[in-house]
Formats: structure tokens, C-alpha cells, sequence
């Protein structure tokens, strides 16, 4: 029930690369009926971090990131994208060019209207500091090291959480709960344009 379309951080993901044109196949690909859940992964962060290193470049993620993707991501639905390289654990609210699209924090119904990002890096190397600049769009954040475990109950209804490996209880989860019809209706940028001349 999962479809997963996984960037090379290290090559060039921006428009007119073929790298680009690689992940926009995989995302228009997808079957929704089949796969219902479409999860963007790459190894550095293309989305949205609060980790100091990023703050301090001005970014909150590698530079020139989102700045071509979210269009992809907004375009094809994408559920939830996910990243490692920084080494602490992070959640956006779905978010689409810089603007949370959703206040829930735990249980999401519907359509979503953006893309939530999470940076579940909290293996391997020491810990990364969180900047004190207060993100708007992160929901929550862990200075720790942990795993994230999705379950997809069946084709409407995903559950996502964050455990930390000390423990392996649950420290972050959220919910979304949806129908087929949700995936195919239209939100900001994800359908063609059209005017009344159209």
C-alpha cells in the first residue's frame, strides 16, 4: 500500500536534471488506488529542518531543496517526506511553500494540502543541535536517538510514529484518515490550471 520514491541527495534534484525527471516519474507513476501512500525519502534534508547547521545557512534545509521539488510534491500528493543526515528527529505540519496547510498535530482528515516532513536521523553519529529560532511550521522535535514506524491499516488510514531506540516506546505519532476521493481533489497547485476562456 506504500509507494516510496527515493532522491540521490548527492547528485542534482533541480528542474531539467535527470534526476528531477526521475523522481517526477516515480511520482506520477504511482497507482493511488493501489498504493494510497506516496512517501518521498533522500538522505539530506530537501525539505525543512530546524537543525542549527541548516539556520545558520539560512535555508532550514540544503540549499536549493524545496525550491524545485515542493512544486512535485504538491503536484503528485505527496503524504510524507522523509530524510536522515541530520542526526535528531523532527516533524513539519504539512506545509506547502513556507505555510503550515493544516493546524491539526495529530489526526489529519482528508486532504492534507501539503506535504508533512520529517527528519528521522537520530542514528549513527553524535546528536545534532536544534537552532533557537522558533520554526513555525515544526510540530515537534527530539534531541535523541530513535526509528519511525508506519502502519497502513488499509487503504484509508495510516498511522505514523516516532520511537525512541533507548526504549522503543512512542514519543510522536500522528494519524491520517482519508478517502480515494481526497487524493484526486484538487488543492493549491496540484491540478492543472484552468480559467473561464479554458
Amino acid at each position: 500500500m506504500f509507494r516510496f520514491c527515493i532522491a540521490d541527495t548527492e547528485h542534482d534534484w533541480r528542474e531539467g536534471t535527470e534526476q528531477y525527471r526521475f523522481i517526477e516519474q516515480c511520482l506520477a507513476s504511482v497507482d493511488r488506488q493501489k498504493q494510497p501512500w506516496l512517501i518521498f525519502l533522500a538522505h539530506r534534508v530537501l525539505g525543512y529542518s530546524s537543525s542549527s547547521f541548516y539556520a545558520e545557512e539560512g535555508s532550514f534545509a540544503e540549499p536549493m531543496g524545496r525550491d524545485d521539488l515542493q512544486k512535485l510534491w504538491q503536484k503528485y500528493k505527496v503524504d510524507i517526506a522523509m530524510y536522515g543526515h541530520v542526526h535528531n528527529y523532527e516533524r513539519t505540519c504539512p506545509i506547502y511553500q513556507n505555510v503550515c496547510t493544516n493546524e491539526e498535530k495529530q489526526y489529519y482528515d482528508g486532504v492534507l494540502n501539503g506535504t508533512i516532513h520529517v527528519v528521522a536521523g537520530g542514528g549513527g553519529a553524535s546528536l545534532a543541535e536544534f537552532t533557537t529560532i522558533n520554526t513555525k511550521w515544526s510540530i515537534f522535535k527530539d534531541y535523541d536517538y530513535g526509528f519511525v514506524k508506519l502502519t497502513a491499516f488499509d487503504h484509508s488510514n495510516l498511522l505514523f510514529e516516532y520511537k525512541k531506540s533507548r526504549d522503543g516506546k512512542v514519543y510522536d505519532s500522528f494519524r491520517i484518515s482519508r478517502s480515494y476521493r481526497d487524493i484526486l481533489a484538487c488543492t493549491v497547485d496540484s491540478c492543472p490550471s484552468s480559467t473561464l476562456a479554458s
